[in-house]
């Protein structure tokens, strides 16, 4: 149906942004779950009023806290804003976070793009890339994601930290001496079309460098085709790829699938992030990295079994 869109639709581009839901999650639960309801603009194209985002942003976050799209996307809004209150409940601040990622949480809800840059650039400094990946990044985005997930932080406020965090990465990526060491392997990374999230895979990125590998990243959201191509035309040795919890399963495991059958068998696929599929499934060909301290152990086997 063609309607006049209101001033508060988004267009589907808009709404992957703001919650980080792929154009094609939307449109599977479109057809499976009869949610989304997109109405049509003068372009025919799909936009999603108010409500529906709203309602979106809160399965995203239950999605991000460990639920299944089947149980959440087809639920009303006051159940899943009960829901989201049952699986986050209390305030942020985890005793268990550090004073220094406490403090760089309150800068972040107040606005502080300059001071929550300059934390984290003095931590790189302190700490050292690899320590401030694993030991503050890492918990660090936990601890966000569980204040998003509350409702405490706004989707604006996630972006800038998401921004702020990748321009320190870069940074310090930039920094380290890029001098592959002999025997590491080279690695080709980049996210499927469905995964819009970068954080993890520069996050990987990082730890990848300081072990002595030689990077090729290619961002997000590159079709399957072009990552073959790519990891053979850059004659890589590793294709690492990185999955949020919000990318669909089936979506997910069929391009694992297609991926490797693509790829010569001497071309390792690395499958990482906090999507649970990689925790609960055998994935034929694939080796899972459920952890980013799990990549030093991996490489120190490579040259033993490569």
């Amino acid at each position: 149906m063609n309607v006049p869109s209101s001033p508060a639709a988004l267009p589907i581009s808009a709404v992957e942004r703001d919650t980080g839901l792929s154009k094609d999650t939307l449109r599977v639960w479109e057809r499976r779950y009869g949610f989304p309801q997109p109405v049509r603009d003068a372009f025919d194209e799909r936009v999603y009023p108010a409500d529906q985002v709203e309602r979106l942003r809160l399965i995203a976050r239950l999605l991000n806290s460990g639920q299944r799209p089947g149980r959440v996307v087809s639920l009303p809004m006051p159940a899943l804003q009960q829901l989201v209150q049952q699986v986050a409940p209390g305030a942020s601040g985890d005793a268990a976070a550090s004073t220094e990622q406490r403090a760089i949480l309150e800068g972040l809800k107040e606005h502080d793009v300059v001071g929550l840059r300059r934390a984290l650039n003095q931590a790189v400094l302190r700490m050292g890339l690899g320590r401030f990946v694993t030991e503050l990044l890492a918990p660090l985005n936990v601890l966000v994601g569980e204040a998003w997930v509350r409702g405490e932080i706004q989707v604006f406020e996630e972006h800038m930290y998401t921004e702020s965090v990748t321009a320190v990465l870069r940074s310090a990526i930039g920094s380290t001496p890029a001098t592959p060491l002999p025997g590491r392997p080279r690695v080709l990374l980049t996210t499927f079309p469905q995964e819009p999230h970068a954080l993890g895979l520069l996050m990987a990125e990082a730890m990848l460098v300081l072990e002595g590998c030689n990077c090729v990243s290619l961002g997000v959201q590159t079709p399957l085709l072009e990552i073959a191509q790519a990891a053979q035309a850059n004659r890589v040795q590793i294709v690492g790829l990185s999955f949020s919890a919000s990318v669909n399963t089936n979506q997910m495991l069929r391009g694992l699938q297609e991926l490797r059958a693509k790829l010569p068998a001497d071309i390792s696929i690395w499958a990482g992030g906090h999507h649970p599929a990689l925790k609960r499934r055998d994935l034929d060909g694939i080796t899972p990295v459920a952890d980013l301290a799990d990549i030093q152990p991996l490489l120190a086997q490579w040259p033993a079994v490569h």
